[in-house]
């Protein structure tokens, strides 16, 4: 079995740096991992398109360039997505929409070895990650439980039990959704409204002292500064499809303006 890049970070204490995609063309995250910069990529599959074709070429290709992989994944199709993504060879799975911490047990659960000394729901499959085996051995068994399991902390249920959902066995990182947390207490777009700011900073600072390393999502490397300040050694920046947004929406004025009056 291959062994859990990410895992193996956490467990050594070492800081990780990855980036988001979209899209299902693997070539995008080859071209990652031509930089050699990042630990893993991320898939999000809750906001686009793809098949279970999809899920095994991007584990490909991350492994490829010596990279992990994880996926970011519906609440409503959670067991079915977890498993599958698991089983393509995605080493960790990112959780969205948790309020409270029987949810959280749920994905637990579901991504977890149907193993007495795990407790989960994850069965033998003939999956990627078996390797053409069938899976049935102690080796298949360690790599399932090895999977990171992330959770988003986006809902007002999560915030109130964050540190119940913290005590959780089965939660190896958290990741602060600030858009969904405004959404969810009525405050859509409010991001810097003192309730939202207040349960971010209580999400990071709560995280760091119990132990859970907690993820944030910068834009640039400008943004790490204060979050590095406040203990945080994991950080995800950007996300395709807005640098491709953001590069055409400049490039694209600047050349009309220079195109005016000619």
């Amino acid at each position: 079995m291959r062994p859990n890049l990410l895992r193996q970070k956490l467990a050594e204490g070492k800081p990780t740096i990855s980036t988001r995609v979209h899209t299902v063309w693997p070539s995008v995250v080859e071209a990652i991992g031509h930089t050699g910069m990042y630990d893993y990529v991320e898939f999000v599959a809750e906001y686009g398109p793809s098949d279970l074709h999809d899920l095994d070429n991007l584990c490909r290709a991350a492994e490829l360039h010596g990279m992990g992989a994880m996926i970011k994944i519906d609440q409503s199709l959670m067991p079915f997505l977890a498993q599958r993504g698991i089983g393509a060879g995605f080493g960790s799975v990112l959780f969205t929409d948790t309020r409270s911490i029987d949810e959280v047990r749920e994905c637990v659960r579901a991504a977890r070895p149907d193993h007495p000394d795990y407790g989960g729901h994850y069965g033998v499959a003939t999956r990627r990650n078996s390797y053409m085996g069938y899976g049935g051995t102690p080796e298949y068994v360690q790599s399932i439980g090895d999977t990171v399991l992330a959770f988003m902390i986006e809902k007002k249920g999560a915030v109130d039990n964050l540190e119940q959902i913290l005590e959780e066995p089965g939660v190896d990182m958290v990741q602060w959704g600030g858009n969904d947390f405004a959404v969810n207490i009525g405050r859509p777009g409010e991001t810097k409204h003192p309730e939202v700011v207040a349960a971010k900073k209580k999400t990071f600072e709560t995280a760091i002292k119990m132990g859970v390393p907690p993820r944030a999502e910068v834009q640039s490397a400008d943004e790490a500064k204060d979050y590095l300040d406040m203990g945080v050694r994991h950080f995800s920046i950007h996300t395709d499809i807005s640098i491709l947004f953001q590069f055409w929406k400049r490039e694209g004025d600047q050349l009309l303006k220079s195109l005016e009056g000619r």
